[in-house]
């Protein structure tokens, strides 16, 4: 069937119009890192040019762009910042993480998210006006307009926000990052964004793997994230050699089964238990040792699959003792972060006060909020590329900062650039025409080759990178493991990949987008394969499982680090070592009570 003609659409690279947008500060992603960068950089300088550069429309864009449910951490009274990182340490098995940068966004959490309430995020209190905690640190809210909160102040605080512009590489001048590049999805014109410092604030890298739900949606795989964050930060970052960190420290959740929606809010929310197919208490019974129920987040995202794996599945969320009024009030809390869970359950007729909810393992997801996959960053936020700063998901090695914790990073972010612009000086760069000629025709290569072209489509693409490093390096089903040999040949397979590359097509602007997704895709499964190969041990299982090294090294209690080599092109792989600063037991969540 021939494709629709769509007016507009470059037929040839005389067509691609060229647009220059001038910025102080640029801010690639305007989800929930990126909004709060805007606003901190008004704040700090309210001359200071703000640019945002937006793949999607700022209103509903990012990981919180369905709405939440819950903010993962909230310093109580009583509590404080090196506290949090105790607990944080603890929940990656004692770490390694960065314990400075971990602290530092310690001591600025409560501030952004106090900026939340203020900006109008209802935050559930109890009648004496004391804020309602369902964890240790978690506190309750009505979020479904979370995002659009974030991104009206956001808005508010910009010079210019430019939807709909997906980012391809970034812009350098002298070794040091000037801006992006990128290219309109709904016109398909060409953007240069110069600029004095940049914030990459872009979301995480999900349709790596596999699922082993198909949704049969135009988002390719299902996720318990946004669909669209495809690692697109990390890999341009890649590309220009900046240093990355724990990238095989990888999320797995433990989600609902066959639909993949989020846990937690039943497990702590409303005190139900994982149990096994035998009716067994999983965490209880098996992982007593390790702390049970408050084993750390790896263990508990990893043990449902373990009882599958050990024959004692399928495995539940038991929700059989809840009242009528309590099932009621768990669908009101879903209707704030995944309102389509409520249609799930009454498409299936499930009575969960009699029949348990089903719960599996989720396909890995790359996401610097959770775990610490990222860049290395310096104490201002600043990557190993100048000039390029890290924000959200993209900054490495402080696991479990999630919303709270990614809109300090955000402002932490904004300092650094500020505080760099100011240092050095810096200018705008002259635009360097053949830098721009080589990634115009990069760009708009599929497109130009039409979607009739003899080729490859960025779906079919996809599918074969997800399905190999499903199966070699350690997908859900492999149950996470994986082993020298399988990640070999899942790197000579992505090196194939890459080399297919230039067979992709593209038949309109959407499908050009989709195929820039699944080269950034490539670049990305690349690094993490080699991380997975650099960890010669298994730390995190579930999360990083070696089924040739199942035990943890103490060679290894260090940061696993890559980075490309510019001039061979090859991913080189080493190692930082581990500070701790923070005192205490490195798995213990707190400090031992002084009585």
């Amino acid at each position: 069937m021939a494709k629709r003609a769509i007016k507009g659409l470059p037929k040839s690279l005389a067509d691609v119009q060229t647009v220059v947008v001038d910025a102080d500060l640029l801010i690639i992603g305007g989800g929930n890192a990126g909004c709060f960068s805007a606003v901190e950089a008004k704040k700090l300088d309210p001359n200071c040019k703000v640019v945002i550069m937006e793949k999607a429309e700022i209103k509903r864009s990012g990981a919180c762009s369905a709405g939440m449910d819950a903010i993962n951490t909230y310093i109580p009274e009583g509590k404080t910042p090196e506290d949090l990182v105790r607990w944080s340490r603890s929940q990656v098995g004692g770490g390694p993480i960065r314990e400075d940068l971990s602290l530092s966004n310690a001591e600025e959490l409560n501030e952004a998210v106090d900026d939340l309430e203020r900006w109008g995020l209802p935050i559930l209190r109890d009648e004496n006006g004391k804020i309602k905690y369902r964890g240790q640190w978690d506190i309750s809210i009505h979020g479904e307009q979370l995002k659009p909160i974030m991104a009206e102040k956001a808005l508010e605080n910009s010079d210019e926000v430019h939807n709909r512009v997906t980012a391809t590489n970034l812009l350098m001048k002298d070794g040091r990052c000037a801006g992006a590049l990128g290219f309109g999805v709904r016109d398909g014109k060409f953007y240069v964004f110069r600029a004095k410092a940049t914030i990459v604030a872009t979301g995480g890298a999900c349709g790596l793997y596999k699922s082993y739900t198909a949704d049969s949606t135009s988002s390719h795989h299902q996720t318990w994230m946004c669909p669209y964050n495809v690692g697109t930060g990390y890999a341009m970052g890649i590309r220009q050699g900046a240093e990355m960190t724990s990238m095989e420290q990888r999320w797995v959740a433990t989600r609902s089964k066959d639909f993949c929606g989020p846990i937690d809010t039943i497990s702590v929310g409303y005190k139900s238990a994982v149990i096994n197919a035998k009716g067994e208490r999983v965490l209880q019974k098996h992982y007593a040792h390790l702390g049970g129920d408050k084993s750390p987040r790896y263990i508990r995202a990893n043990a449902p699959m373990e009882e599958w794996l050990a024959g004692r599945g399928p495995t539940y969320c038991d929700t059989r003792h809840l009242t009528a009024d309590k099932v009621k009030e768990l669908k009101i809390d879903y209707l704030n972060e995944r309102p389509s869970f409520v249609l799930f359950l009454a498409a299936r007729g499930q009575d969960i006060t009699k029949d348990p909810i089903e719960i599996y393992g989720s396909d890995p997801y790359i996401i610097g909020g959770h775990t610490q996959s990222g860049f290395w960053v310096d104490m201002g936020r600043m990557t190993t590329v100048p000039g390029l700063f890290a924000a959200g998901e993209t900054a490495g090695g402080n696991p479990n900062k999630f919303v709270g914790g990614c809109a300090a990073e955000g402002k932490l972010a904004t300092r650094g650039a500020l505080k760099y612009i100011a240092e050095n000086r810096v200018e705008l760069p002259e635009i360097d025409q053949a830098q721009l000629k080589i990634e115009i025709e990069r760009v708009f290569a599929p497109l130009l080759r039409g979607g009739d072209f003899d080729g490859v489509s960025a779906v079919e693409m996809e599918e074969r990178l997800q399905r190999l490093m499903d199966e070699y390096a350690g997908g859900t089903s492999q149950f996470y493991r994986t082993n020298e040999e399988r990640l070999d040949y899942a790197l000579r397979h992505i090196k194939m990949l890459r080399d297919q590359v230039r067979f992709l097509k593209a038949g309109d602007l959407h499908e050009l987008m989709l195929c820039h997704d699944v080269i950034d895709r490539i670049d990305v499964a690349e690094v993490l394969c080699h991380h997975l190969k650099g960890r010669k041990e298994t730390r995190w299982q579930g999360w990083q499982t070696r089924s040739d090294y199942p035990e943890t090294d103490p060679a290894y209690d260090c940061f696993v680090e890559t980075r490309k080599n510019l001039k061979t092109g090859e991913i080189e792989c080493f190692t930082r070592p581990y500070e701790q600063i923070i005192s205490g037991d490195r798995r213990a969540p707190s400090l031992p009570d002084k009585n």
